[in-house]
């Protein structure tokens, strides 16, 4: 089972889950979209949030800078299958 710890959202595992399940890479825009397509309903602001702390989190790397493309990483994978512990996800006292 997944260790979600208490900076982690729904919208996280939404958005992990859909970069996992497809293999793409998207900005929060395409992933906006796509998410809608899906019934899943999440706002640009909350998704483009939920990106920036999965990223300082190391769950999702942002492939290309100028278009802010972003991909699952290997620790998020892990994250899905529940193979990471919840030391690794634990905040560091900072805020969203």
């Amino acid at each position: 089972m997944r260790t979600r710890v208490s900076w982690m959202t729904g919208n996280d595992d939404s958005i992990l889950e859909f970069l996992h399940e497809r293999e793409v890479t998207l900005p929060p825009t395409g992933l906006e979209i796509n998410l809608e397509r899906e019934g899943i309903s999440i706002s640009y602001s909350t998704i483009h949030r939920r990106l920036q702390k999965l990223q300082e989190k190391g769950l999702v790397k942002k492939i290309d800078e100028q278009k802010g493309y972003y991909a699952i990483t290997d620790k998020g994978r892990d994250y899905l299958e529940g193979d990471l512990a919840a030391s690794e996800l634990e905040d560091d006292g900072d805020d969203e």
